[in-house]
């Protein structure tokens, strides 16, 4: 089973300073609210995957009136390190500087639960796309280099028709656009169809057989891309901006045959999106062959004490699982869980 041992943070959101011993198996991290909770699960995140799922600027997560923020642990045996300031990022393994990213985020894998997935069911396909994608880039061979590759194609492109500037110029990226475009669109659509089975699987746990879930995706254009393009220049000429493309992605999420966007109860949502996080951490571990990191921010106040108990008994039981919390009567605890309390910038045994 690989682990994350221990976890420092410096200057980092609300902490000066905090170190955490940490050992397999469930640790719960108790306290009230805005003392920092989802900050320690930030930081993990963000350490093993330079991804903040809170926000895209990671400059945000600095500490107030601070150059820099460091974080680092070990995990599995390797020492991760991370510097951020505004002017640069450092990465270190086991003391080596990483110029490229690959080796260092080929270490871990985590999946990440939080109140705000309500919006992957009722919220814009940006952050349906943003799901696939933190998925994609953990478990598809070449995803992260065919997203960045479309991005920096689609600003570009964007820029050209915004400036109205000659239809060579423009069409000088469709190429790149295309390539990484076909990339993503078969990609994420063998995510979806993985997905799908297991994500009705876990709402079905959830809802205790009640709940029957169905998901498909959409992509944002014909096949081939090419001809999509094509066909839509009028289109983008009026509007100025690409109008075809993975960018325009999405999931279509039924509930008992009905919209779940529109049909389904806030209950039913929040299991729709604790559903869908479910199936990436099961895809993960089934694809990768080992267990992310499960990090579940304050997931549980919205569920009664049954569903709450359904959700951490359909967990990947071999993940190491990091849950934060602000009260713990209600949960079916293991002998082997651990549990933390934190206060005023100290975090100790409960």
């Amino acid at each position: 089973m690989r682990v994350l041992t221990d976890l420092r943070l410096r200057d980092f959101r609300c902490f000066e300073s905090l170190e955490i011993s940490l050992g397999p198996g469930r640790t719960f991290i108790m306290g009230a609210n805005a003392q920092g909770k989802t900050s320690i699960l930030e930081a993990v995140c963000l350490l093993l995957r330079l991804q903040s799922p809170r926000t895209s600027t990671t400059a945000d997560a600095i500490r107030f009136e601070r150059p820099r923020f460091s974080l680092d642990a070990h995990y599995s045996g390797t020492h991760l390190l991370l510097h951020y300031s505004h002017e640069e990022r450092e990465l270190l393994l086991d003391s080596k500087p990483q110029a490229r990213t690959d080796d260092y985020l080929d270490v871990a894998r985590v999946a990440w639960f939080a109140n705000t997935d309500l919006e992957l069911v009722r919220g814009s396909g940006s952050g349906r796309r943003r799901y696939l994608d933190f998925l994609g880039m953990q478990c598809v061979p070449g995803y992260r280099k065919s997203l960045r590759a479309y991005e920096r194609a689609l600003r570009s492109r964007n820029a050209l028709l915004k400036d109205n500037r000659p239809r060579r110029e423009i069409d000088a990226f469709d190429p790149p656009l295309v390539e990484a475009g076909e990339f993503l669109f078969e990609a994420r659509g063998q995510l979806c169809k993985a997905l799908a089975p297991i994500a009705r699987t876990a709402c079905m746990e959830i809802s205790g057989g009640a709940d029957a879930l169905e998901i498909s995706y959409r992509p944002g254009a014909p096949r081939p891309l090419a001809a999509a393009l094509a066909d839509s220049r009028e289109e983008e000429m009026r509007l100025r901006q690409t109008t075809v493309g993975p960018h325009r992605d999405d999931l279509r999420m039924a509930i008992n045959n009905l919209e779940a966007a529109g049909f389904a109860s806030e209950g039913q949502q929040r299991g729709i999106a604790l559903s869908l996080k479910l199936a990436q951490a099961w895809h993960i571990e089934s694809v990768q062959n080992r267990a992310p990191i499960l990090l579940l921010d304050d997931i549980f106040g919205e569920l009664d004490p049954a569903r709450r108990n359904r959700l951490l008994a359909s967990l990947p039981q071999q993940s190491q699982t990091i849950i934060t919390t602000t009260f713990l009567d209600w949960a079916d605890r293991q002998p082997s869980d651990a549990v933390l309390q934190l206060a005023d910038g100290r975090l100790e045994p409960a």
